[in-house]
């Protein structure tokens, strides 16, 4: 049996070393040859809110409006839960950035680091507008601030979205 030769469309030269290579059949992956950007489709939630907060941080450093705009930008759209994130956010963010600045006495948002922002804005969409369980919107938020801001960013966020889970949701437990 003779080694499988790579197709020609990864464009390798001549001279090329290849050490290892799989050719798969895409017609027997079924739904899984439907792929989108990130996670082959398969992610966590968890990773889809990773990748909501990046595209939400990065419209906003890139001063789009609405935030959403930044899906139009993607050569491959996001996972499912990642769109319904950021475009949430991008139709809902004058409500929602009138929702954090009221519940904010401490910080005005304009002060606060834009990765907060983007986390509580997603955060406080979650909790106004799926059934994700109160504590797993504040928990995935904490863990987020946690790797990605402040040192004390995630005492804030916690704190910020329990406000926003009480008026949105009232006192349902989880």
């Amino acid at each position: 049996m003779s080694d499988p030769v790579p197709p020609p469309e990864l464009g390798l030269e001549a001279d090329d070393v290849v050490e290892a290579f799989e050719v798969v059949d895409h017609d027997d992956l079924g739904p899984a040859a439907d792929r989108t950007s990130g996670f082959d489709g398969i992610g966590t939630r968890r990773e889809a809110r990773e990748r909501a907060l990046a595209l939400l941080f990065e419209a906003e450093q890139r001063g789009l409006t609405p935030l959403s705009e930044i899906l139009a930008t993607l050569p491959v759209p996001p996972e499912p839960f990642t769109r319904d994130l950021v475009a949430g956010v991008g139709a809902d963010q004058a409500t929602l950035d009138a929702q954090l600045s009221r519940l904010s006495d401490t910080w005005p948002l304009e002060r606060m680091p834009a990765i907060d922002r983007a986390l509580l804005r997603m955060g406080a969409w979650e909790l106004a507008h799926t059934d994700v369980p109160v504590g797993a919107c504040i928990s995935e938020a904490v863990e987020l601030a946690k790797r990605y801001s402040t040192d004390d960013s995630h005492r804030f966020v916690n704190g910020m979205l329990a406000a926003v889970a009480r008026e949105v949701r009232g006192d349902q437990p989880d």
